[in-house]
């Protein structure tokens, strides 16, 4: 019986087998099928804390470009900034190692309004299409810390000339194509969102934060302190409290989305 030899790999299908290919199988799983995202800073607390990690399935986000579902509001979303907004507020943009280039980063926020929507901000409180949303999901711990801002222009405008981007609009109407994004952090300084920096593009748009996985335990209760807008010092306390969780959407917004 003739056996037929293998011959030894070439060099092009060694550096493909053991380099290139886990590389690819890699980019494709992460930009097409899931990923995991790090939560950089406070404004989505106390949803979201400083350094945790979060999956998000990036196939959602193509079927939508693709014409099939959207996003919902409440949903938590993971975007870039609009590219003008960056160019005038130094947060939203970037310097790559040695400062070769800039970039605008990846934010996360939450999903408030679609394209079509109206929505108002007065004295901490948002308004969408006429009716005011139960925010109560996080303004009661804001209420509670002692300071849920209530008094600022972001406070009582859905866009702000704080920083020469927008004009001060009491209402804002989501332009098509966008999507009207807030961070749950409700403080004065808490969060840069599209009060500052208007509606984001939904092709700017990674994906939806599905779920918390990272790290495993957390403190259960959480102090902010409002003076510093950090974690208080020695912020973290109660017991140690399994951190895995999905990122529901919050009931208030289920009367909206029907």
């Amino acid at each position: 019986m003739t056996r037929l030899l293998k011959s030894a790999p070439g060099p092009l299908q060694k550096l493909w087998k053991e380099l290139l290919e886990p590389i690819v199988f890699a980019v494709v799983i992460t930009q097409f099928v899931a990923t995991l995202v790090g939560v950089d800073g406070v404004s989505m607390m106390p949803n979201l804390r400083n350094r945790e990690r979060v999956f998000v399935p990036k196939y959602e986000t193509w079927l939508h470009k693709a014409g099939v579902g959207e996003f919902k509001r409440g949903d938590i979303l993971i975007f870039k900034p609009p590219r003008e907004a960056a160019d005038k507020i130094s947060n939203l943009q970037k310097s790559a190692p040695l400062n070769l280039w800039t970039y605008r980063p990846f934010l996360i926020k939450r999903l408030i309004g679609l394209p079509g929507d109206k929505i108002s901000i007065s004295g901490g409180e948002v308004t969408l299409n006429g009716t005011k949303l139960d925010s109560s999901w996080t303004t009661d711990y804001w209420r509670e810390q002692g300071c849920w801002d209530t008094q600022s222009n972001l406070a009582n405008l859905a866009a702000s000339n704080q920083n020469g981007v927008l004009a001060d609009q009491p209402e804002i109407t989501v332009p098509a194509g966008h999507y009207f994004v807030m961070g749950d952090n409700r403080t004065p300084n808490g969060s840069e969102d599209s009060r500052l920096f208007g509606p984001a593009l939904k092709r700017d748009v990674a994906g939806r934060a599905a779920a918390v996985i990272w790290p495993i335990m957390r403190k259960s209760q959480i102090k902010y302190d409002c003076a510093t807008d950090r974690v208080a010092e020695n912020g973290l306390s109660g017991e140690n409290v399994l951190n895995w969780r999905v990122l529901t959407r919050p009931e208030a917004f289920d009367n909206f989305n029907k």
